[in-house]
């Protein structure tokens, strides 16, 4: 899922650059915008991940002082 999102904001800028270059801002930024839109959700599944998994250290490493 992360790498999905990576991917589709390179294609997306890559083609807000492209439009860009033709001079053609009309699709040039709204595909810049969705690339960035893209990329963030991207880093929000990434760190969403690594806190789960700090979440599920945390836990393991508390129950057995419980018991």
């Amino acid at each position: 899922m992360i790498l999905a999102f990576q991917i589709l904001a390179v294609i997306l800028s890559g083609l807000a650059a492209y439009f860009l270059w033709a001079n053609n801002t009309e699709l040039a930024f709204p595909l810049f915008v969705l690339g960035a839109c893209s990329y963030f959700l991207g880093m929000r599944f990434r760190i969403k991940a690594r806190l789960d998994e700090d979440k599920a250290r945390k836990n393991a490493e508390a129950e057995p002082e419980d018991q």
